[in-house]
C-alpha cells in the first residue's frame, strides 16, 4: 500500500502518532504537495491519500471517501489567504498569482471572485511554498494566493478580516488586505469548508484500505491530544511561534461531521452549477 501524505503542518495532528512510532501503518507514505498527490492518485500511483477536495468530485468516480477524516474549517483557517494591494473588489483586470499546490483553494478563489467580489482578475500561476516567500517581490501582481506554512508565516500577526491594515510581508512588499479564504467562504454561505479528503482508489482492497484508515484515526485521535507537542514541532519547522501554531492547529478540524459534508456538497454544487467538476456523489469506504 502506497499512502499519500502532505507535509504541511495542517496534517500533524493526523500523521504525528505514525511519524512518532506510536501508531503503525500498513503502508509506505509518500510525501507530497496536495497537487502532486492529486495527480498521482489520479494516475493510480497511491492507494490511499489525502488530496484537494476538488479532486474527489473531479473524479469521484474512481475514488472512495474515508470516513470522518478532513482537513476543514468552521470560519478563518489561516493558512489559505489571499494577499492584496487592494480590496479584492478593485483587483479586476488586475495579475493575481495563484499557488500551483492547491485545486480546491484556487476554485473556492474564482469562486469568491465571481460571486461575491464580482471582480474579474488576470489570473496567473505562480510557486507559493515556504522556499519560494524571499521571491515574491519578483513578481509584478496586486495581489496572490498563498496557502500552507507559507501562508502561516506571512498571516502571522495578522489581521484576516476584510479591509484591515496588515503589516508588511518579510519580504518588504506590503499587502494591505489580508483575505481569510474559511472566514470568506464561512460569512458567504455560513457553513464550514472542507479543504481536503482522505480517499482510496475504488481498486484498492477494501480491507487493506480500511486498516490504513483505522490507523489515521487512530493517530488523529493521538494527535489532537498532543497539540502542545506537536505546535512545538510545527514552531521548529515553520519559524512561527509555538502559541500561534497551538492555536491554528487548534482551530481546524479533522472529522466529516454532517455539518462539514453539507459545506462540502454546497461547494461541490456551486463547482458544477460553474461548469468546473461534473455532477456526482459521495461514496465512503465501506459503505458508510
Amino acid at each position: 500500500m502506497r499512502v499519500g501524505r502532505i507535509p504541511y503542518i495542517n496534517c500533524y495532528p493526523v500523521y504525528g502518532a505514525i511519524d512518532a512510532g506510536v501508531v503503525r501503518i500498513e503502508g509506505e507514505l509518500v510525501t507530497g504537495v496536495p497537487s502532486a498527490l492529486n495527480q498521482m492518485m489520479s494516475r493510480g500511483q497511491l492507494d490511499v491519500s489525502v488530496v484537494s477536495a476538488v479532486e474527489y468530485a473531479r473524479a469521484s468516480e474512481r475514488y472512495l471517501l474515508l470516513p470522518d477524516l478532513a482537513i476543514s474549517c468552521d470560519g478563518p483557517v489561516r493558512s489559505v489567504l489571499l494577499l492584496s494591494k487592494v480590496p479584492a473588489p478593485e483587483l479586476g483586470g488586475q495579475r493575481v498569482i495563484l499557488s500551483r499546490s492547491s485545486m480546491t483553494s484556487v476554485a473556492l478563489l474564482e469562486l469568491l471572485f465571481e460571486s461575491v467580489w464580482h471582480a474579474r482578475p488576470a489570473f496567473a500561476p505562480g510557486d507559493a511554498e515556504l522556499t519560494d516567500v524571499a521571491r515574491f517581490g519578483e513578481e509584478a501582481h496586486e495581489a496572490r494566493l498563498v496557502i500552507g506554512d507559507a501562508a502561516l508565516v506571512l498571516g502571522a500577526g495578522r489581521s484576516t478580516r476584510d479591509d484591515r491594515p496588515a503589516r508588511p510581508a518579510p519580504d518588504g512588499r506590503h499587502y494591505p488586505y489580508v483575505y481569510d479564504l474559511g472566514a470568506e467562504w464561512k460569512r458567504w454561505t455560513g457553513l464550514p469548508f472542507v479543504f481536503a479528503v482522505w480517499v482510496a482508489q475504488r481498486s484498492t482492497s477494501v480491507n487493506r484500505a480500511l486498516a490504513v484508515h483505522a490507523a489515521l484515526i487512530e493517530s488523529r485521535s493521538w494527535g489532537l491530544r498532543h497539540l502542545d507537542r506537536l505546535a512545538e514541532r510545527a514552531a521548529e519547522t515553520s519559524g512561527v511561534d509555538a502559541g500561534a501554531c497551538r492555536e491554528y492547529l487548534s482551530g481546524l478540524d479533522y472529522g466529516l461531521s454532517y455539518a462539514h459534508l453539507s459545506g462540502l456538497t454546497e461547494f461541490f454544487r456551486r463547482l458544477h452549477a460553474t461548469g468546473r467538476v461534473p455532477d456526482g456523489e459521495l461514496t465512503f469506504l465501506g459503505g458508510r
